[in-house]
């Protein structure tokens, strides 16, 4: 097990053990409203994540610390990628940002939150609901939004190292300097990671050996009073491994960005804010047998440059009123692509935020995307808190989100050369499709080609969230939140020709209509100064308006055994979406001696059972079908600092050693670490 060296010099010493007082009443969020607002008294279903409390848990990539909190849980997709399910609602419609700016390289909808390192992060600020009104496409179903540190004055750095079971290392440094107007960071990180194969029996790996790199730098100037420049950027390379029966390769991604802010205090009124982003993210893999032969290989090369301009306007009491235009200048270059398509989608955004009175707080906002490639899209919400007194408070948010089609649903041209099927982007179908029929491979056009004359419509959204808070102390506070969510439009396959090979061509439609629901309840006591107990849970009912209409009118069967009779199911026998759990729950407890120098921490998760195939043959998931049985995950940490410099920590994730190598491949089992911080 491997060390962890930690170095930071201070004008003062300070003791290096966090106290962990989680939704403190003067925390401050930036993502709901894209200004400083009291997370107290936010009309909106909001919850931060502090730079102490990933401190405390030793967390180290960014799936860790979502996974502990309430109504959230990574899902890997078909290539083990981790990305997050929000409300019932599947990672590609939550929009994952860093100091504000969106994160890229989708390959197919997911964004791999593993790409996160969480040795500079500030805090984690988490936005569920519609928010397309603030940030566009993407936003369908929330925001997450990673800050990381800015530089604090002097100089401090640290050196930190975790080395775990698994063969898992990582090593980060972070330093960073500010002098009257100048400041600058730098932080470095390292991880690695050996793989693992938990059933040794097919041939492949439950995930391939990798390492990684991420370089964060930060420049920041103080012209005068007035005016204030951020410059961040961020550099993240990953290798890893292949091994596939006896192929052998190798991936490859490539990741960086640049983030300039100018800010700029125009009067006692009025503030400007401008903006430049511009990100690239590059992947390539490749397979080949063990005598060199290829057996395939893919490439994919995504740019994105964003400007923006910013007004915000203060000039009546207790209302802030922000206005924002921008545009998004987007390209790839993909293997098995038509054409090498670029998106051009200017914006425009308002929001009203301000009190009617002294206890009503009310938030107005929309949004105007166009778009070459689609249909514009206005995205309005409206936001409303009463505080009835000091203890209780009601709220409730509804909102329009939208989710644009992505380059995979446009323009994919890929053909199985084992299988032999066809998958064609929604605006490449009708050219290829008219060159296969040339070409003898069609033996039926199932719909016809004109249909791809017409657009392929964003999916959007009504979200609706309705809530109260109960905080009769600064020691003891809950939460209630009930949610509704509609996705109309939702982009999915269908076929449109037969092929002579028995095979078919597929490409996407906007088909299907999809309701998520629930219920959501947290809370938090402070014991005392050095207990704090939270937990929460959520409730979800996740259901396609199609599959549920056609069990209303009894037209799904199903058998309890393979040579059973078939027998009608009713409404009742529906479950819902597949890969969703009915009960997620979650419980902290925390504990700090400060005469010590130590903290601890438990922490629990559960998860309901949960279906991941139709198992009886009738496309839907019913109670008839095989799930996946209810599993909890506990993980235990302890840390302790000795004399200024050092913390050392240790403990256990999983500890119960759940795992399910035949549908949760993401689950190695259980981990032991050590951890040493050396601060300077």
């Amino acid at each position: 097990m491997g060390q962890v060296l930690a170095i930071q010099a201070q004008e003062k010493p300070q003791d290096s053990i966090p106290t962990i007082i989680m939704e403190a009443l003067d925390e401050v969020v930036l993502t709901a409203t894209r200004t400083e607002r009291q997370l107290s008294s936010l009309p909106l279903p909001v919850q931060i994540i502090k730079n102490e409390t990933i401190r405390s848990t030793n967390a180290l990539r960014l799936s860790e610390v979502l996974n502990e909190q309430t109504g959230l849980i990574t899902i890997p997709d078909f290539g083990g990628v981790e990305g997050i399910q929000m409300q019932g609602l599947d990672s590609q419609y939550t929009l994952i940002l860093v100091n504000g700016v969106p994160l890229i390289g989708r390959s197919a909808g997911t964004l791999d939150l593993n790409r996160i390192a969480l040795g500079n992060v500030k805090q984690i600020e988490i936005v569920k609901g519609a928010s397309s009104s603030l940030y566009g496409s993407d936003a369908l179903g929330g925001v997450i939004n990673i800050i990381t540190e800015s530089p604090r004055e002097g100089i401090q750095g640290s050196i930190t190292h975790r080395s775990s079971t698994f063969d898992i290392h990582d090593t980060n440094f972070l330093i960073d300097y500010k002098k009257k107007r100048f400041g600058m960071s730098l932080f470095v990180d390292r991880y690695e990671n050996g793989g693992y194969d938990l059933t040794g029996e097919n041939g492949l790996n439950s995930l391939d050996p990798y390492s990684n790199v991420t370089i964060n730098p930060t420049i920041t100037y103080e012209f005068g009073e007035n005016t204030k420049l951020n410059i961040t950027g961020r550099i993240f390379s990953q290798k890893q491994d292949l091994s596939i029966f006896e192929n052998q390769g190798e991936a490859n991604i490539t990741d960086w960005n640049s983030h300039l802010r100018l800010t700029q205090v125009l009067n006692s009124k009025w503030e400007g804010l401008l903006e430049g982003y511009i990100s690239r993210y590059k992947a390539d893999e490749f397979l080949e047998t063990t005598n060199g032969d290829p057996v395939g290989a893919s490439d994919f090369d995504q740019l994105l440059a964003r400007p923006e301009l910013r007004l915000i306007y203060k000039g009546v009491e207790k209302w802030t009123w922000i206005n924002g235009i921008g545009m998004n200048h987007e390209k790839l270059e993909r293997s098995d692509f038509s054409e090498t398509p670029i998106f051009n989608s200017p914006y425009v955004y308002s929001q009203l935020d301000g009190y009617l009175g002294q206890k009503l707080n009310v938030i107005f906002g929309a949004r105007f995307d166009a778009h070459n490639s689609y249909r514009s899209q206005f995205s309005p919400k409206l936001a409303l808190r009463y505080d009835i007194n000091q203890t209780y408070a009601i709220k409730g948010s509804v909102g329009y989100g939208f989710k644009a089609p992505d380059f995979r649903q446009l323009y994919f041209n890929f053909s199985n050369s084992s299988v032999g099927y066809t998958v064609l982007g929604f605006n490449a179908a009708a050219d290829e499709l008219e060159e296969l029929s040339d070409q003898g491979q069609i033996a039926n056009i199932v719909v016809q080609p004109d249909v791809f004359d017409d657009d392929l419509s964003p999916e959007n959204s009504l979200g609706i969230n309705l809530g109260m808070s109960f905080t009769p102390s600064r020691e003891i506070s809950a939460k209630l939140n009930l949610f509704h969510n509609t996705i109309e439009d939702l982009i999915d396959t269908r076929v449109i020709a037969n092929k002579t090979n028995g095979q078919n061509v597929f490409s996407y439609f906007n088909v299907d209509e999809v309701i998520t629901q629930g219920l959501e309840v947290e809370s938090r006591w402070q014991v005392s100064e050095s207990i704090q107990v939270s937990g929460g849970y959520q409730l979800l009912v996740a259901k396609d308006q199609q599959a549920l209409d056609a069990f209303k009118k009894g037209e799904v069967f199903a058998r309890e055994t393979p040579t059973s009779s078939a027998f009608q199911l009713e409404e009742q026998d529906y479950f819902g979406l597949y890969n969703r759990s009915r009960h997620m729950a979650n419980f902290k407890l925390f504990y700090k001696n400060t005469a010590w120098k130590a903290n601890a921490n438990i922490r629990g998760t559960f998860r309901s059972k949960f279906g991941l195939i139709d198992t009886n043959g009738n496309n839907y998931l019913d109670r008839f079908d095989t799930f996946i049985g209810g599993y909890s995950i506990w993980d235990i940490a302890i840390n302790k600092s000795i004399a200024k410099n050092f913390e050392f920590g240790l403990g256990v994730d999983n500890l119960l050693d759940f795992t399910d190598p035949q549908n949760i491949s993401a689950i190695p089992g259980r981990i032991i670490y050590g951890k040493i911080n050396l601060k300077i």
